[in-house]
């Protein structure tokens, strides 16, 4: 345990965490400081874009195999079953209406690309590499979880919408998504020679861009956690901090029986630890409009989004450094 610690507090003090503390604090302290939505669009872009191309060049480089098609199903599987145990942790735990839970456990299935992509780089900066193929796996994961609170409701008596055409565009052609598997395709096709051709691009500068950006996500998670003090009580706000290590936790037994990397364990963790809070909530907007989304935007965005950042992501990879010797 000792050891865990440690390397929890090594991983904690990076300039990317660190980044998004001082946002984080400054908006608490209801600062002026501020960044143009024009320029926090662009690097979401541009960080989309390096990761997805970058994991796409990873698979060229070790191939199409069953290796992969296993990671993807457990990846599908784990959105589709986590909110059913978020959706039992909210029963238990609150008093949130089925239309609700159903709503919040959408967000825990699905994954937080940002979390995704600052724990990417707490992995580099550990010393450890990741299976490339772990960004299609974090985009195989944004869907499923939708389909299961939809079915959630259902079967307690709630109104939901059906999986109409709108719907499916919404799950299938969100921008994020869109970006990251277009991204991968483009790194999977060109390979090392793509690389070659936009290395100082997309490599040297992501660092930094991305400690700018998490400046930037620490301001709005802030700003939320002022604005919705109302709408949280005990008992969801501890789900917002249990689910996280629930999911991580699974997460962990699902790299382990994949037989991933130290990396790709530590990925897998961070993927089934996090919450949406860009894909899901556009979807659930369609899909559950009756739910409040002051409840499931604050626990996704301004509880468990801060913990991974300043906990959780440090956690996950020093357990997964642990684990994996």
């Amino acid at each position: 345990m000792q050891d865990i610690l440690s390397l929890a507090g090594a991983n904690l003090l990076t300039p990317m965490i660190l980044s998004f503390a001082l946002g984080l604090a400054a908006a608490l302290a209801r600062s002026e400081l501020t960044i143009p939505e024009a320029v926090a669009k662009g690097m979401s872009i541009y960080l989309l874009f390096s990761i997805g191309f970058k994991g796409g060049v990873a698979v060229a480089d070790h191939g199409l195999d069953v290796r992969l098609g296993a990671a993807l199903l457990a990846g599908v599987v784990l959105s589709f079953a986590l909110p059913f145990v978020a959706f039992g942790l909210l029963k238990l735990m609150t008093r949130l209406s089925v239309t609700d839970a159903a709503a919040v456990a959408a967000h825990y299935g699905s994954i937080s690309i940002v979390t995704f992509v600052t724990g990417s780089s707490v992995v580099q900066a550990a010393g450890l590499s990741a299976e490339g193929y772990m960004v299609a796996v974090a985009a195989a994961m944004e869907a499923p979880a939708i389909i299961s609170a939809l079915f959630l409701v259902q079967r307690g008596g709630g109104q939901a919408e059906r999986l109409d055409a709108e719907l499916w565009r919404e799950i299938l052609l969100n921008g994020s998504i869109v970006l990251l598997v277009g991204s991968f395709l483009i790194g999977m096709l060109t390979g090392q020679q793509g690389m070659a051709r936009i290395e100082a691009f997309i490599v040297a500068p992501f660092q930094g861009v991305l400690c700018l950006f998490l400046l930037d996500m620490g301001l709005v998670a802030g700003r939320g956690m002022r604005g919705a003090r109302g709408v949280m009580t005990p008992g969801v706000l501890l789900f917002g901090l249990l689910m996280p290590v629930v999911g991580a936790g699974i997460g962990l037994a699902a790299g382990m029986a994949l037989g991933l990397s130290t990396g790709g364990v530590a990925l897998m963790m961070v993927l089934a630890g996090s919450a949406s809070y860009i894909a899901v909530p556009a979807a659930m907007r369609v899909a559950l409009p009756d739910a409040n989304p002051s409840v499931y935007l604050t626990l996704s965005l301004g509880v468990t989004f801060p913990f991974n950042l300043v906990i959780g992501i440090p956690a996950w990879v020093a357990v997964a450094q642990a684990v994996g010797g």
